[in-house]
């Protein structure tokens, strides 16, 4: 399979047709919903259309606004964040969002398309032998190069990069935060396994679709077998990002 076939070419699909959006995403693990105005509100409506009576969470629409931004390369989301309101624990982020939705605020004048890996498929045709041993076979601190963030928890997060859920999900995670665990004593090829993973990935980002986003568009997305990213723009450009859990979440 060539690098160009791991790609993703997200359909557009109108967020009224529900039936259709939910085939798609399940059929190709992304889709453009359009139709929505460009309010947070429609994110809402967008996660309510696309997963139903299978919602569990929703996590905080983040804003992202960048002035000639540098490229963001192929990822899933996932984070640990919790904070204290009122004196009350309440998390943020969970490391096993299983969908994100990204919808485009302002597109950028140049630039800034989008990009979108079937991590599936990487894994199943694309990784040699040995990487595909330590993403399915390593633990390590999901989070530990992010250690002196607040609201990261100081208890390592272990994991591996490739497991599977209570119902049967592959999930296939992909951060830079990623590091050895204390002291493991693999930790020399474990960094250098990370390197060669990273720089895997980044190989293929040129040759995969890109996805024009106009403003109110919603890219959603299997955050459990995708990873997603955009190229450098020029200029300003501004999105809202709503991660959630669903009932197939871990």
């Amino acid at each position: 399979m060539s690098t160009a076939q791991l790609g993703v070419d997200a359909p557009r699909v109108d967020a009224r047709d529900v039936d259709e959006a939910r085939r798609r995403l399940a059929e190709r693990g992304a889709v453009v919903l359009t139709g929505l105005p460009a309010t947070a509100d429609a994110l809402a409506v967008a996660a309510a259309h696309l997963y139903g009576e299978r919602l569990r969470r929703l996590f905080p629409i983040r804003e992202r606004a960048s002035e000639d931004g540098g490229a963001v390369h192929l990822h899933a989301d996932s984070f640990d964040q919790v904070v204290d309101i009122g004196g009350v624990p309440t998390r943020r982020r969970d490391p096993d969002e299983d969908a994100v939705l990204v919808q485009c605020v302002r597109p950028a004048p140049d630039g800034g398309r989008s990009f979108v890996l079937d991590a599936y498929r990487y894994l199943d045709t694309h990784a040699d032998p040995e990487l595909l041993d330590f993403l399915t076979g390593k633990d390590v601190d999901l989070y530990g190069a992010w250690a002196g963030l607040r609201g990261l928890p100081a208890t390592p997060r272990v994991a591996r990069h490739v497991e599977y859920t209570r119902t049967g999900r592959r999930i296939a995670r992909r951060t830079d935060g990623a590091v050895p665990l204390h002291r493991d004593r693999d930790a020399g090829h474990i960094t250098a396994m990370l390197d060669r993973f990273r720089d895997s990935v980044r190989a293929i980002e040129p040759e995969l679709p890109r996805i024009d986003l106009a403003e109110g568009d919603i890219l959603a997305i299997d955050n459990y077998r995708c990873w997603h990213g955009r190229d450098p723009h020029t200029g300003h450009r501004a999105v809202r990002i709503l991660t959630l859990r669903t009932d197939d979440a871990r």
